[in-house]
C-alpha cells in the first residue's frame, strides 16, 4: 500500500513533464532581461528606462537570435520586436570597427528613426555607433559619419543602395542583418532594392525577418535568404492578429458629417493623444486644416511634406505641443508614441494588414487605447472583407451621425458638445512652437500647407579658395583696376550728362520768358487800308491727249474711249452682280481641304 501511494506520485510526476516539453516549461520561467541571457550592459540602460521584463516575442526570441540562428519573426505590432532583434544585434556584433557589422533595413523613414532610438537606448553602456540613413535628408553629414566609423546602420533601401554606389557605405563586413516590417517593404515595392542589399552581405551573416503579417511573399523571400529559419510566432494562430487591449468601434458615417463626428470624438472623456489616418494626403491636409480651425492642436504626415515638416510634426506630437497627428500610412509602421489614446480611421482601411498596424498605434506595451473606424456607404463591401478576415464582431455597422445618442455612449462623448474646442481648453502650444531644423533636405516639398511658410534665407556659401584669376581670363589685380577705372569713366559720363541736361533745361526757359508789353502810343489818324493784289494763279499744264493702242497689222485702235456724260455722272460701265445663292446650311470645309475661314493659303 505504501509502496502504490509512493508510486503513484512517481507515476503523475512522470506523465507531466512527458505532457509538457521541459524546455517549453524553462522558457515560461523567464521573465527578465538577464535571466534570459542578455549582458549586463544592455540590461542596465534598459531597466534605467523602467525596462524590466520581456514580451512574448521576446522571451521567444531571444534565447534563438543569441544563439547565431536564423528567425522568422511573427507578433501583433505594439509587441517589442525591436527589441527582440535588436538586443541580438547589439550583442553579438564586434563594436569599434570602422565599417558596419550590424545592418537593419527599414521600409520608412519614420520607423528607422524609431529603430535607432531604441537601439541607442539599449547601446547606450556599451558605446554603440548607430547611424540612421534615409532620403529627405543631406548626405554630407551621412558620410562624415560613415567616415568617422559606425556599428550599426538602420536605412530605407533607397539611400542605403545610393551610399553603396558612391563607395560611401561598405558592407563586406556585416555580420547581421534585419528586414524589419518585411511585408511593407514588399508592398512599397522595396524586393528588387532588397534583393541586391543581400547579395553586397556576406553569406555567413545571421539574418532576422520580423513582420506584423506573413504573406506568402514573406515566406518565399526566407526560403531564398534565410538558412535554416526557426519561425517563432508570440500567438495562437486562432487568435485574432488585432491588438485584443484596443476597444475598436466601428460606425457607418456619411462624408458630410464626419468632420462633425471627428470634432465630438475629440472632446471625449479622457481622451490623450490621438492620431487621425486618412487614405490620401489631400484629405491629410483639408482634415488637419478643418481641426485647426476648429480650435485643435494638430498637423499633418504625409509624403508631400519635407523630412523637416514630417520630423517636425512627429516632435511636436511627441512632446504634446500638438495631441491631434493627421497622418496617411506613412505613420502606421514602427511610430511608438507613448499616451496615445485614440486611434481614427477617417476612411475605411484598404486591407485588413493596415487596419491591424493602424490601431496598433494605441494599446502598446500592454496599455489600453479605443479604436474608431468610419466607414462611408461605398466602402461597406471592403469592410466586410476586412471584419471577416480579422474575424471582427461588426459585420454590419450602425448608421451614426454626430448627434446619435450611441456614439455620445460608446465613446463617452459629455452631453452639450460642439463641433469647435472651448477657448478654455485650448491649453495646447501649436505646432508654431516646435522649431523647424535645417536638416538640408535634397527634395521638393508639394504640399500646399508647407509651401505657404516664408522661405528661409541660406546662408551664403563659403569659397574654399581663393579665385587667381575672372572669368575674363585676367588678373586679379588688373581685372580690379580695370573695374575700377570703367566705374570712374562711368561716373564722369553720368555727371557730363546731368551738366548738359541741366543747361538745355535752362535755354528753353530762357526762350519761354514772356517779351515785356511796348509802350503805349498816341494814336494817329486812321490810314486808308492798302488792298494787297491777289497772287495770280498758276498755270495749268492741258492734259496730253490719250492715244489708244492700235493693232500693228491693220491700224485699227483696239480699245474705244467713250467721252463722258453732260450731267456729270459717272457711267455705268459694269453690270450689277448677280444675286448670291443662300445656302441652306453652312459649310465648314472648302473644297480645298482648308476651314472655310482659313484664308492664309
Amino acid at each position: 500500500m505504501g509502496e502504490g501511494e509512493g508510486t503513484r506520485p512517481r507515476a503523475r510526476s512522470g506523465r507531466r513533464s512527458g505532457s509538457e516539453d521541459p524546455a517549453l516549461r524553462r522558457l515560461k520561467a523567464l521573465t527578465t532581461f538577464r535571466e534570459l541571457g542578455v549582458r549586463s550592459e544592455i540590461c542596465d540602460a534598459l531597466e534605467a528606462e523602467g525596462i524590466v521584463d520581456a514580451f512574448p516575442i521576446q522571451e521567444l526570441a531571444l534565447p534563438i537570435g543569441l544563439g547565431g540562428y536564423d528567425i522568422i519573426g511573427q507578433a501583433r505590432t505594439g509587441t517589442g520586436k525591436t527589441l527582440a532583434f535588436g538586443i541580438p544585434l547589439l550583442q553579438r556584433i564586434e563594436h569599434g570597427g570602422k565599417a558596419p557589422r550590424g545592418l537593419v533595413v527599414a521600409p520608412t523613414r519614420e520607423l528607422a528613426l524609431q529603430v535607432t532610438d531604441d537601439l541607442l537606448v539599449a547601446g547606450g553602456k556599451l558605446g554603440t555607433r548607430v547611424l540612421s540613413v534615409y532620403g529627405g535628408r543631406a548626405y554630407e553629414p551621412q558620410i562624415q559619419a560613415l567616415r568617422d566609423g559606425v556599428d550599426v546602420v538602420v536605412g530605407t533601401p533607397g539611400r542605403l543602395l545610393d551610399l553603396v554606389r558612391q563607395k560611401h557605405l561598405d558592407l563586406s563586413q556585416i555580420q547581421m542583418m534585419v528586414l524589419d516590417e518585411a511585408d511593407r517593404m514588399l508592398d512599397l515595392g522595396f524586393l528588387p532594392d532588397i534583393e541586391r542589399i543581400v547579395e553586397l552581405v556576406p553569406d555567413d551573416r545571421q539574418t532576422m525577418l520580423f513582420s506584423a503579417t506573413m504573406p506568402g511573399e514573406i515566406v518565399a523571400l526566407s526560403r531564398r535568404y534565410l538558412r535554416r529559419p526557426t519561425n517563432v510566432r508570440a500567438e495562437a494562430h486562432t487568435e485574432s492578429e488585432a491588438t485584443p487591449q484596443v476597444a475598436q468601434h466601428v460606425f457607418q458615417a456619411h462624408p458630410m458629417d464626419k468632420p462633425e463626428m471627428l470634432a465630438r470624438l475629440l472632446q471625449a472623456t479622457g481622451r490623450g493623444l490621438t492620431m487621425v489616418f486618412c487614405q490620401t494626403k489631400r484629405a491629410c491636409d483639408r482634415v488637419a486644416a478643418d481641426l485647426a480651425g476648429r480650435g485643435f492642436a494638430a498637423a499633418a504626415v504625409h509624403g508631400d511634406l519635407g523630412q523637416g515638416q514630417r520630423e517636425r510634426a512627429l516632435r511636436a506630437f511627441r512632446h504634446g505641443k500638438i495631441d491631434v497627428l493627421v497622418a496617411t500610412d506613412v505613420a502606421a509602421r514602427g511610430l511608438d508614441v507613448d499616451d496615445v489614446t485614440h486611434v481614427v480611421n477617417y476612411e475605411c482601411p484598404d486591407s485588413a494588414e493596415t487596419y491591424v498596424h493602424r490601431i496598433g498605434r494605441t494599446g502598446r506595451a500592454g496599455k489600453e487605447g479605443i479604436a474608431v473606424t468610419l466607414v462611408d456607404w461605398s466602402d461597406l463591401p471592403r469592410w466586410k472583407l476586412i471584419n471577416n478576415a480579422l474575424d471582427l464582431p461588426f459585420p454590419e455597422p450602425p448608421e451614426t451621425y454626430s448627434t446619435s445618442a450611441h456614439l455620445y455612449e460608446a465613446l463617452s462623448i459629455p452631453e452639450g458638445v460642439t463641433g469647435t474646442l472651448p477657448k478654455e481648453r485650448r491649453d495646447r502650444e501649436g505646432l508654431a512652437a516646435e522649431e523647424l531644423e535645417d536638416i538640408g533636405e535634397t527634395g521638393r516639398t508639394r504640399s500646399r500647407e508647407a509651401a505657404r511658410e516664408p522661405e528661409r534665407e541660406r546662408p551664403k556659401r563659403k569659397r574654399s579658395r581663393t579665385r587667381k584669376r575672372t572669368r575674363g581670363g585676367r588678373p586679379v589685380d588688373q581685372a580690379e583696376q580695370a573695374a575700377e577705372t570703367e566705374q570712374t569713366e562711368r561716373a564722369e559720363q553720368s555727371e557730363q550728362a546731368e551738366v548738359e541736361q541741366v543747361e538745355r533745361v535752362e535755354q528753353v526757359e530762357v526762350e519761354r520768358v514772356e517779351v515785356p508789353e511796348p509802350e503805349p502810343v498816341e494814336a494817329a489818324a486812321p490810314a486808308e487800308p492798302e488792298v494787297a493784289e491777289a497772287p495770280a494763279p498758276r498755270p495749268v499744264p492741258a492734259p496730253e491727249p490719250i492715244v489708244p493702242p492700235t493693232d500693228t497689222v491693220t491700224g485699227v485702235p483696239l480699245v474705244t474711249f467713250q467721252p463722258p456724260p453732260s450731267d456729270g455722272t459717272e457711267p455705268d460701265l459694269f453690270e450689277p452682280p448677280a444675286p448670291q445663292r443662300r445656302p441652306s446650311r453652312s459649310r465648314r470645309r472648302t473644297r480645298g481641304g482648308r476651314p472655310a475661314g482659313d484664308r492664309t493659303h
